[in-house]
Formats: C-alpha cells, sequence, structure tokens
C-alpha cells in the first residue's frame, strides 16, 4: 500500500490518494496533533470515511508508541542506547504534536470514539477498515440490548425498558450463563483479534453462550477504537449506562449534519398526565403485592422487604399524587392563532418538581427506589397485560435529563441559558402506552422539557476532558453559521470540492412549469390545482428525459401525498406511470424495506426504462441510502421543507436564538436559523444523487425562492459552481436532454449490478438486501418456468388441426375480443372458470403497487394431457363461460402494450379464417415471450 507523510505521519492508503484525500487527512491530522476540534465537509464519493478512518488510526498508533517509549525512555536514559532513545522519543512527541505529561506515561493512548448516525451505517464502516492495513487494530463496536442480547426470556419483553430492567434483574441475581461467561471469554482470540460488527459479535456471543452487550463493554477498556451510533455518546443517559469514557480520547461524529438535532433532542424529554397515572397504579400495584406477602407471611417477602418498605411505597404513591395535583393546577393559554399551551424558562421545572419535595438532595435517593420497585414489578408480574415498570423507568430518566441540564457547574442558570419549558393539552394518541387503564380527560397535561442549545451537549463533551472533536459529513454548508450553533471552539475547517468532472453533474433551478405558472411550493400556494397540474407536467416531461432510477423529494408526507392525490384524480399518475413505474416512500417503518426492494429491481431488470421514487425530505430515504448510478441519475426538488412555522418547538427555538443575538451579534437570527434548516435538508437529499467519482446525475430544484442569493450561498459548496437557472420551462429540459445525450460520450454506462457507489459512504439495510436477494431467486424461477413453458409450446405445434382446442359458439373470441373494447382497463379481474389444465396455463398475478404497473405474466407448472383422450369430453378445454372469455381478454389488453395488443387481434382475427392452431400456438409465443 502506498504510504502517505503529512506532518511526521506515515499513512497507509489503499491508493494514491486524490488531492481532496490528501487536504482531508492533512487536517485531520492538524486537529489530531494541535488537540484542536474540527469541522470537515466532503461531498459523498470523495473518500471521506476511508481517510477519516487511515489518518486517525496512523496518529493514534504513533501516539501509543511515543507514551510507551516515554515510559521505556525514562528507565533507560542512561544507557549506552540514551541519546537514539532520547531522539526516538522527540520524533514521536513532534509527530503526535502534543507533548506528553509526566501523568501521561502510565496511561493508555486516546481512544478513538467514531460515531455515525446509524447502526447500519457503522457496519459499513467496520467493513471499510477490514480492507485497509489497519485491520490490526483493537476495535469495540457498542449496541443496545435490543440488538444484541441473545437471553430468549429478555427478548420475549415487549419493550426496550422491560428489556433493561429483566437483564439488569438477571445480572444482578447472576442467573444469567450469558453474562456469567463473560468474564472468561472476553480475552478469547476470536473477540479480541477480529474485527467485527454488531451482526458478527451477536452471532459469536450466541454460538460461544457468552453476552454480546455486556462483552462489547468489556472489550471497549483495551479498544483502540470504539464505533457507537452518536446518541449513545451525546445523551447523559446513555453514557452512563455503557459507561463511556471521554477523558483523553478523540471524537469523531460521522455524517454529523444532524449533530446539532441531536444534541437537542438527546437532551429533551417530556413528562405527560398519562406517564403519571401509570406510575401511581404501577406503585399501587407494588404495596397491594407486599401487602398481600407481608400479611399472608408468603415465602420471599423478607427479601423484598430489604429493598423498599411499605413505607417508602407510600411516599412514593404521595409524590406522584402531589405530582398529578400541580399538574391539572397549571392554567394553559390560547394565542392568537388558537394554539393552547404556556410556556416558561428552563429552571421552572425544579419549582414545579419541589412541589412534589422532588429536589437535588433526594433525587439519588428517589431513583433508587424508583429501580428497585420497577424491578420487582418485572419479576413479580405474572400476566402480559399488566405493567412492568416502564411508568417508573420513564420517570426515572425524566428526572435524570432534568437534573443533569445543570451542566458541570451544577447551577439552575446553566438550565436558563438552554432549556425552556413548554406545557400543553395532552391529546389522546394511538401510541399511547398501553399499560395505563386511564383515559385521556380535559385536564391532562403533557410538560415537555426542551433543550435549544446545541453547544450543551457539545460543552459536556469538552467538559469531559477530550482530547478533539472532529465533526464530518458531506453536507455541511455553511460552516461558519453550523460553528455558531454548535458553541464551541472550532478553529480547523474544510470544505472540500467533489473529484467529479464539470460534465458529470448538471444543475438547474426551474422557475416556471410547463403550463407557465410558477413553481412555488410555499403554504399558500402548495395546495392550489394550477400549481399541482403544472407540477405534475414537470415530473412527466423530465422522466421522459432521465434514464434509470429518479429521485423526487417533497417537503413533507402532506405534501407527497396532497400531489399524489392530485395526480392519480387528473390522470397524470398514470401517464407518468406508462414511463417509469412509481413508487412512494412509506411513512411506516414495516413497509420501508419491502418498496426500497422493488424500487431496485425495477431499476435492475432487462429492458428497464428506470423507476420513480417520490420521497421526503429528511425521511429516511434522504439520508444516506444507495442511490448509486443507475439507482439515481436525477434528483428533483419540489420545494424548500421548512418546518412548521407555528410548531411550539418552532416558535421558542427562534425566539431562544433572537434572544441569543442581542449578546452576540454573531450569531444567528431565528430567521436565518429557519431558513438554514430547510436548506441542509434539501442540501441531505441533493447528496443522493453522486455516490463516487465515476457516477453522474442531474440535480433539479423546482421551486423559484430556490434563485435568491441567499439561498444558493448555503446550498452545499461543491455544487454552486455547476448551478443555472432557468427562467422558463423549455430551456431546463433542453439542458437535461443535452447533459444525458452527451454523458455518454464522457462516461461509460453504468448498471446497478456493478455499482462501485457507496463501499461505505451510504447505509443498504441488511433486510433489504435480504429480499433483493429473495427477488432474484423468484426471477430465475420464473425463468426456468418460462423456459419450460416455451417447450411446452413446440411440442403443441406438432398438434393436428382435429385435435385443436374448440371455443365455446355462444361468443366467439374475436366477438369477445370487439366486445371487449368498450371495458375500462381499471375493471377487476376474475379467474378463468374453464378447466384445469387452462387454470394451470397462465396465471396472472398482480404486481406490487402502484396500480398503473404492467402486470406480470408468472408462468405456473403445466399439467399436460393426451389429446386423443380428450377428445371425446364435451367439457375439455372448453371456455364455458363468455364472461371468463372476457376477462381473460381484458387482462391481455391491460399486460400488452398497443403494438403487442394489436399483433394479438390480428392473431384471433386469423385464427377464424385458418383455423390453423399451430400458426395460433407460434403467435402466442412471439407475442408474449419476444
Amino acid at each position: 500500500m502506498p504510504e502517505v507523510n503529512i506532518n511526521g505521519i506515515e499513512i497507509h492508503f489503499p491508493f494514491e490518494p486524490y488531492k481532496v484525500q490528501y487536504d482531508y487527512m492533512h487536517k485531520v491530522i492538524e486537529c489530531l496533533q494541535k488537540g484542536e476540534n474540527g469541522l470537515l465537509e466532503s461531498p459523498t464519493g470523495t473518500g471521506k470515511t476511508l481517510s477519516l478512518l487511515c489518518s486517525s488510526i496512523a496518529w493514534h498508533l504513533v501516539k501509543k508508541a511515543q507514551i510507551q517509549a516515554s515510559a521505556q525512555g525514562y528507565n533507560i536514559i542512561e544507557t549506552k542506547d540514551g541519546d537514539f532513545v532520547t531522539s526516538l522519543r522527540q520524533n514521536l512527541e513532534t509527530s503526535t504534536g502534543k507533548e506528553v505529561q509526566p501523568w501521561c506515561n502510565i496511561m493508555m493512548s486516546p481512544k478513538i470514539i467514531y460515531a455515525s448516525r446509524t447502526h447500519s451505517q457503522l457496519s459499513q464502516v467496520v467493513a471499510e477498515l477490514k480492507r485497509t492495513n489497519y485491520s490490526h487494530v483493537k476495535v469495540a463496536v457498542l449496541g443496545s440490548r435490543d440488538q444484541m442480547c441473545v437471553h430468549p426470556e429478555v427478548m420475549k419483553e415487549s419493550s426496550s425498558s422491560a428489556k433493561i430492567i429483566s437483564c439488569q434483574l438477571r445480572v444482578s441475581a447472576r442467573s444469567c450463563h450469558y453474562y456469567n461467561n463473560v468474564e472468561s471469554k472476553k480475552s478469547d482470540p476470536k473477540f479480541t483479534e477480529t474485527i467485527m460488527d454488531i451482526e458478527d459479535i451477536t452471532k459469536l456471543g450466541k454460538n460461544m453462550q457468552c453476552c454480546p452487550y455486556y462483552l462489547t463493554r468489556e472489550l471497549q477498556q483495551s479498544a483502540d477504537i470504539i464505533f457507537m451510533p452518536y446518541n449513545y455518546l451525546l445523551d447523559v443517559r446513555h453514557r452512563k449506562a455503557l459507561d463511556i469514557q471521554l477523558s483523553n480520547s478523540v471524537i469523531i461524529l460521522d455524517e454529523g449534519h444532524n449533530v446539532e438535532k441531536m444534541c437537542e433532542e438527546s437532551a429533551s424529554i417530556e413528562l405527560s398526565s398519562t406517564d403519571i397515572a401509570l406510575c401511581i397504579t404501577e406503585v399501587t400495584q407494588v404495596m397491594k403485592k407486599v401487602h398481600d406477602q407481608l400479611t399472608n407471611n408468603v415465602e420471599g417477602a423478607p427479601e423484598h422487604a430489604k429493598d423498599f418498605t411499605l413505607e417508602d411505597l407510600c411516599i412514593l404513591k404521595t409524590l406522584f399524587l402531589e405530582l398529578e395535583k400541580s399538574v391539572t393546577e397549571i392554567s394553559l393559554d390560547r394565542n392568537s392563532d388558537g394554539m393552547v399551551g404556556k410556556h416558561f424558562k428552563g429552571s421552572y421545572i425544579f419549582e414545579f418538581l419541589a412541589k412534589s419535595e422532588i429536589t437535588e438532595d433526594k433525587i439519588n435517593i428517589v431513583r433508587d427506589i424508583l429501580l428497585k420497585v420497577s424491578q420487582y414489578l418485572q419479576t413479580t408480574s405474572e400476566s402480559p397485560l399488566r405493567s412492568k415498570g416502564s411508568g417508573l423507568q420513564k420517570f426515572s430518566e425524566f428526572l435524570q435529563v432534568v437534573f443533569a441540564s445543570k451542566g458541570y457547574y451544577n447551577t439552575s442558570e446553566v438550565t436558563d441559558s438552554a432549556y425552556k419549558v413548554y406545557i400543553e393539552p395532552e391529546t389522546k394518541n394511538d401510541n399511547q402506552n398501553s399499560w395505563s387503564k386511564t383515559s385521556v380527560n380535559k385536564n391532562a397535561k403533557i410538560i415537555n422539557f426542551w433543550c435549544f442549545s446545541p453547544g450543551f451537549g457539545m460543552r459536556s463533551l469538552l467538559e469531559q476532558g477530550t482530547h478533539s472533536v472532529i465533526i464530518t459529513s458531506g453536507t455541511l454548508s455553511p460552516l461558519q453559521a453550523t460553528i455558531t450553533e454548535l458553541g464551541i471552539p472550532i478553529k480547523v475547517q474544510l470544505e472540500n470540492p467533489h473529484i467529479i468532472k464539470p460534465e458529470q453533474i448538471c444543475v438547474t433551478i426551474i422557475k416556471k412549469g410547463p403550463g407557465n405558472k410558477e413553481l412555488n411550493s410555499s403554504y399558500r400556494n402548495r395546495d392550489q390545482p394550477e400549481y399541482l397540474q403544472d407540477l405534475g407536467q414537470t415530473l412527466l416531461n423530465y422522466a421522459r428525459q432521465v434514464p434509470d432510477g429518479f429521485l423526487v423529494f417533497f417537503p413533507s408526507y402532506q405534501v407527497m401525498k396532497t400531489s399524489v392525490d392530485h395526480w392519480q384524480q387528473s390522470g397524470q399518475w398514470s401517464k407518468i406511470s406508462e414511463i417509469k413505474p412509481i413508487f412512494v416512500e412509506p411513512k411506516e417503518k414495516e413497509n420501508f424495506n419491502n418498496i426500497m426492494s422493488e424500487y431496485y429491481n425495477a431499476i435492475k431488470v432487462g429492458n428497464s426504462r428506470g423507476a420513480i421514487m417520490l420521497a421526503v425530505c429528511r425521511g429516511k430515504i434522504s439520508e444516506g441510502l444507495d442511490f448509486a448510478d443507475a439507482r439515481g441519475r436525477a434528483v428533483m426538488v419540489t420545494g424548500l421543507p421548512y418546518a412548521p412555522f407555528k410548531n411550539p418547538r418552532v416558535v421558542l427555538k427562534r425566539e431562544y436564538i433572537d434572544q441569543n443575538r442581542k449578546t452576540n451579534n454573531q450569531a444567528l437570527t431565528g430567521a436565518q436559523w429557519y431558513d438554514l434548516e430547510a436548506i441542509r435538508a434539501v442540501n441531505q437529499a441533493i447528496g443522493r444523487v453522486i455516490r463516487h467519482g465515476n457516477d453522474y446525475g442531474t440535480v433539479i430544484l423546482c421551486d423559484e425562492r430556490f434563485d435568491r442569493t441567499s439561498t444558493i450561498n448555503t446550498l452545499s459548496a461543491w455544487l454552486r459552481p455547476h448551478i443555472t437557472t432557468c427562467n422558463t420551462f423549455g430551456p431546463s429540459l433542453k439542458r437535461i436532454i443535452t447533459f444525458f445525450r452527451t454523458i455518454g460520450d464522457v462516461m461509460p454506462s453504468r448498471s446497478i449490478n456493478n455499482s462501485e457507489g457507496g463501499s461505505f459512504d451510504y447505509a443498504v439495510d441488511i433486510k433489504t438486501k435480504a429480499l433483493q436477494a429473495k427477488k432474484e431467486d423468484e426471477e430465475n424461477q420464473n425463468k426456468a418456468r418460462n423456459n419450460e413453458f416455451k417447450t411446452f409450446l413446440e411440442q403443441m405445434k406438432s398438434v393436428t388441426p382435429s385435435e385443436k382446442i374448440p371455443f365455446d359458439k355462444s361468443q366467439g373470441l374475436f366477438e369477445a375480443l370487439n366486445s371487449n373494447e368498450e371495458y375500462q382497463s381499471t375493471a377487476a379481474y376474475n379467474p378463468l372458470t374453464a378447466t384445469a389444465e387452462v387454470q394451470n396455463l397462465i396465471e396472472i398475478k398482480d404486481q406490487v403497487q402502484p396500480d398503473s404497473k404492467k402486470r406480470k405474466l408468472k408462468l405456473v407448472p403445466l399439467k399436460f394431457y393426451n389429446p386423443g383422450e380428450q377428445a371425446s369430453s364435451s367439457e375439455s378445454l372448453i371456455f364455458n363461460s363468455s364472461q371468463s372469455v372476457e376477462n381473460y381478454l381484458l387482462e391481455v389488453k391491460r399486460t400488452l402494450d398497443s403494438n403487442k395488443y394489436a399483433e394479438f387481434q390480428f392473431m384471433v382475427k386469423n385464427y377464424r379464417q385458418t383455423e390453423d392452431y399451430s400458426i395460433m400456438v407460434s403467435s402466442l409465443a412471439k407475442i408474449f415471450f419476444q
């Protein structure tokens, strides 16, 4: 492997790096050597993650050697090799940057904590690490019990909180043999000398009867690099639960474009009247159980009495009753927009809890009792329909977040500087906790404890003594605004260009549609029929020119639904579907993998014209899925995805930012933040189109508001030089036609099968891959059946005219064909009522949505018959129902395109005249299989 020397650090890279990769690694080394924080933007496809891994690990290994040399150097400095040792130590200290303090000599080198958004993205990073020259480093991958627990009884629990409690009980009682084996297995080379992702270590742990969850916690103690989702890192609850040590660590936040939002969400929490009612119910259940045990002298009662007493339970129930009363007494206001709610400064939460005697000096005692009562409920609940302590668990987490808001210096002023309390009515929710028997009443409320400062979470990392924090992504622009929001000093910055050539990307802002209507997806305009019609025509025209995959992003699910409804009613949907099948991003997670699999397969099939995926900005599709090469040749953004303007959290965030602006004129205004949030979501959606250096595609921004200078300047830096604005539709269409006609002369045609995109820069869900494999198997089976049917047709060519199949004379095939012209193409299909042999011949299978997509002919195994034997039977192979003939012909018409259907009509007419069965069979084979 080539070696690259950057500031004295020898980096093993798989190939000679591009300039953007060299520049990126240089900035990483600068952060690590100087102990500075960095914000590094490099577009998807530029080898960002590979550069990040190689440079950071190379520095880490030198740092490790420095500490070892320092320790050894002090011991042998007086030997004859003293000059060499001193020189070696000085060189190592120079290359790693920071001088080693004496107290560091006995410590391990800084760990690298590598965090990304999801486990699937981390799996891609781990896979990339395996292919580098650094595959020998020690690695730990942290996950949740949901992903890593292998105990069958724990995994039966329906909720995460129940799994946590069940696990903790078994661990404390040492009744989990998987956990008991951790100590003896943690040094096994199978675990320590192999790089494994979560799937690997879970499988191995199960085979070796060892708990993967607790094993990874042990492995992180000696690991060089630890992988985890970044909510584990930013959420104080996860950090403490997983015992994540940040002192002297290098923190890398990959895919960090969401880090501000994650900082806020991980430090925020809510508590509802329903939650409090559930806590009262759970405590009451325990009081009754303990009372019955003590009264009846049930075996085991003394053991439970050691954990808590009836007096403890009475105090706890009184606490919750007082809390419930305090919530009920809060009066809410109605604003001019009709919204009901009330907000307070952050420290109000402490006043609220103090009314129920919950204060800082009592918090540890209260949480300890909550934990013990939750565990008791877990062990004694005999019915799956009874609560198992989830309400008490949630309240304990609420207290943890609330009192952690005082920050490192434990003052309520810190809470006021970062938080607000918002109280609103509680409405009935379908996802409401099913354990609660209390219905939502008119006085029920939700207490929202919202963090509005990303800097609060970021500063909490620095306060733990971190060495450096590096935030990186393909979409961080504008950097200065991001730095302002993060609220920590960031001296090292980078905005990398792309490695693609200018002719590989075409970016167009289109201000008007084909009907000369302004394309503007603002709140006032997005429901107007004229706008929706012109947007549909815009998509229709572009779909004719864009090859392969076409991604269309809407500002929200509601806007997408409104557009789809209009297009289906106006007939535009069916017109677009004739060009490419349309798929829609589902809101539910359950259907997501199936939809993605169908989309990929629609592009993958031979002679495919591609497919269209309608998606949503900030949705799952916009966050890192694989749309390299044929999977995504175009991204069309239909509007700016602004957050709901009157949403209480958005309103309070804008007020919070404007308030901070008064003391820091370099900070953003509330309006600037609001605009930036929309642009960041657009940048992330645009990032789907170019996934590697040999990829190409077009970006179409269909909203006149994109043409504002302030908006263009906040788009990704690599994209800006390629933007052209078209005031009318014609020139924009011409640009795209020209782009795809000329790109073939510059770039080779690439298919979905040989895509190089996303060796690690995007994450494809493992389940999607499994579905794709299953689909391929089905396609192979269908091909085999097609071949079998062709063979059958060849055999049938030898059938003599006397053995030909007669038809019901009450209505001939031709008459049925003519009468069928008046049927609509959307008529329902009914199975043929002919004999079994004809029924088994061809079975029409519906495709997955949409309805307008062509149907497939799925061939099923055939049952051969003896023509001579069947000739004597008046029932054999006769269409004895004219309705069945009509339905069959209707299905033929829906299946074939207009040219093939015309051939079919001619074949039927010819058969009536010649009664030549062998010609008919040959014609059918040609129509359906060529």
